[in-house]
């Protein structure tokens, strides 16, 4: 696989239960580019190590002035620089494509993984460790995939040496033998702790760097309510803690390196004193001697490859380890489809769970108290059940034996705070669609007026609103903006079944009105549930669903549900707790209590009603 080839047209499926599984499964996909680094890298070490010994034969000709070996030595050492700068060249290139193309394997199934569980995937893993993981966590996995073909290369290479020096000259390679593994092996013993700072170090960053998505995600509101400083102090104490631990741990990496740099010149003493020796004895002719010191000399090269794959295992480990576990996530039913067939399922949503109802066509309207319950429940529509629950059914099919890429189809939810992507708003509105519904009669039901209007007079060289840019999240939109221009790429979409979940909490009462009524009338015909204690969207609803406690306890329309259920008047009147305990214990007459709420409520609707 070469660059110029990504992305892959199919980056396999990752062994996902555990980081070294997964690092090896890796390393299995990249063989082809692992053995081509490692053919090079043998040659460029092979080339370099052979230096000394022509050097050796050079030096012993002139001593015994022979210039026919003298000849053959410079015709070895031009052979060998030859194949030292073809072979790194290459093992250069070799090694840069093995770790571009497992970054791109790593980055494909990760965003594969993330279309695939959808808005869930930031329920389980927050936003931040997913940035983490697929930024710089893929880069520390692409270097050990790329650093293990060069150290093998590097530890093939000293073997040969080592056999070499043996055979060359016995008296000084026994001890050029011996010594050398202990050099490779004696820094292990140090790892598991550098390796374990390591991990600490990588921890911190994770969460330093959710934390700071997090807060950049929220500081239109933190600067609302003047918390900046606040997390600003958090962020700041958790980059401290990061900046101790990298300190730590680079103080055990200075002393695994001064360990490389100080027995390499133990031993080379040790060869130099008792090479001497041999050479005053008679033993050792003098180009042996260079030949055997400059090899110890250029052997610390490939020496340093050893600790360099010890450091890409240790910082890659705790990142393989993230995204095994963000790979290894599944839908809490997640059977692949078990139906077969491309038609979409078609009819009445039901959930069992909570006994929940959306007839086909109909504009259902849920409330709920508590807000984290409705969006668990939003989530269940979507086909997203937890471990516990059974399927929703859509027609009396299940939802988790269809097809995920039909159940997407059939049924969108829109999320509480959906995100905007940035780009221009025909990008936005590029969405896979039925084609029933153009863009512009989607704007004009969100209420997007305005926001066309604000998209164009920030952008210098769009006249038309389609073409206007849209910044980051639409940070540069209010959040009423954000959430119509979100409202109305749903509508666009055009489901069979669309689940909106407080579609309208950011805007005022008036739009609110007219949005209630643009997304009955777009989707007439069409299945709607909307989950909101908003009276002006209830009122607009063809069916209105209390759930209480995780079940449903009421169905009606809006007004009698005001009149006849007092959890239904509480939830969407904002009645105080304690006027509900005076009722509950009889107090009050029920009609006295409620009537003035009512009749607000009432009120309210009637003039809004009227000026829209």
């Amino acid at each position: 696989m070469q660059i110029q080839d990504l992305p892959y047209p199919d980056p396999g499926v990752p062994d996902a239960r555990s980081g070294p599984r997964f690092l090896w499964w890796l390393f299995k996909n990249q063989l082809d580019g692992q053995l081509k680094a490692l053919a090079w890298g043998m040659l460029h070490f092979l080339s370099v190590s052979a230096l000394p010994f022509c050097v050796g034969v050079a030096i012993q000709a002139v001593v015994d002035r022979s210039g026919g070996r003298l000849a053959l030595a410079g015709g070895l050492l031009a052979l060998c620089c030859a194949g030292s700068a073809l072979g790194d060249t290459f093992l250069h290139r070799a090694a840069v494509t093995n770790w571009i193309t497992a970054a791109a394997r790593v980055q494909q199934v990760l965003a594969r993984k993330a279309a695939h569980l959808g808005s869930a995937l930031t329920r389980r893993v927050a936003a931040g460790e997913v940035v983490a993981v697929s930024t710089g966590d893929v880069e520390k996995i692409g270097w050990f995939v790329e650093a293990l073909s060069r150290f093998t290369a590097a530890a093939v290479t000293i073997v040969v040496v080592c056999v070499g020096l043996v055979v060359y000259q016995p008296a000084l390679g026994v001890i050029v033998a011996v010594g050398l593994p202990v050099l490779a092996l004696a820094v292990l013993p140090l790892l598991p702790r550098a390796t374990r700072r390591a991990d600490v170090q990588r921890e911190k960053a994770g969460r330093a760097t959710e934390l700071a998505s997090d807060t950049v995600a929220g500081l239109r509101v933190l600067r609302g309510i003047g918390g900046e400083e606040l997390f600003l102090d958090r962020y700041r104490a958790a980059s401290q803690e990061v900046r101790h631990a990298a300190v730590r741990s680079a103080r055990m990496w200075s002393l695994i390196s001064a360990i490389q740099v100080l027995l390499p010149g133990l031993l080379l003493i040790t060869v130099v004193w008792y090479g001497v020796r041999l050479t005053g004895q008679g033993r050792v002719d003098v180009g042996e001697l260079v030949a055997v010191y400059s090899s110890v000399m250029i052997l610390t090269y490939p020496l340093r490859h050893f600790e360099e794959i010890a450091m890409a295992y240790s910082f890659s480990r705790p990142s393989a380890r993230r995204a095994a576990r963000v790979l290894s996530l599944e839908r809490a039913t997640d059977t692949g489809g078990t139906l077969t067939g491309g038609e979409l399922p078609s009819g009445d949503l039901y959930d069992p769970a909570t006994g929940l109802l959306a007839p086909a066509g109909r504009f259902t309207a849920v409330v709920c108290g508590d807000p984290d319950a409705a969006g668990r429940l939003a989530e269940r529509l979507g086909g997203h059940p937890s471990e516990k629950s059974e399927s929703v059914l859509l027609g009396g099919v299940p939802l988790d034996e269809v097809p995920l890429g039909i159940a997407r189809t059939a049924v969108l939810v829109q999320d509480k705070d959906p995100v905007l992507l940035s780009g221009t708003l025909r990008e936005l509105l590029d969405v896979p669609k039925s084609g029933a519904v153009a863009p512009e009669p989607a704007l004009a039901a969100a209420q997007c007026e305005d926001v066309l209007a604000a998209l164009v007079q920030g952008s210098v060289d769009a006249a038309d609103p389609m073409d206007a840019r849209i910044t980051e999240r639409g940070r540069s939109l209010s959040g009423g903006q954000r959430q119509r221009l979100a409202l109305a790429r749903s509508l666009v979409t055009d489901p069979e079944v669309l689940v909106l979940d407080e579609p309208t909490s950011a805007v005022d009462s008036h739009t609110e009105a007219r949005i209630a009524q643009g997304v009955r009338d777009l989707r007439a015909g069409r299945t709607t549930v909307v989950f909101t204690s908003s009276p002006l969207l209830l009122d607009r609803a063809d069916r209105v669903v209390l759930v209480h406690e995780g079940e449903v306890v009421a169905v009606g329309v809006h007004r009698d549900l005001l009149h006849s259920e007092p959890r239904y008047r509480a939830v969407v009147t904002r009645e105080p707790d304690d006027d509900r305990d005076h009722h509950r214990n009889g107090d009050l007459p029920v009609a006295a209590a409620h009537g003035s709420a009512l009749d607000e409520v009432m009120k309210e609707l009637e003039e809004i009603e009227e000026s829209a």
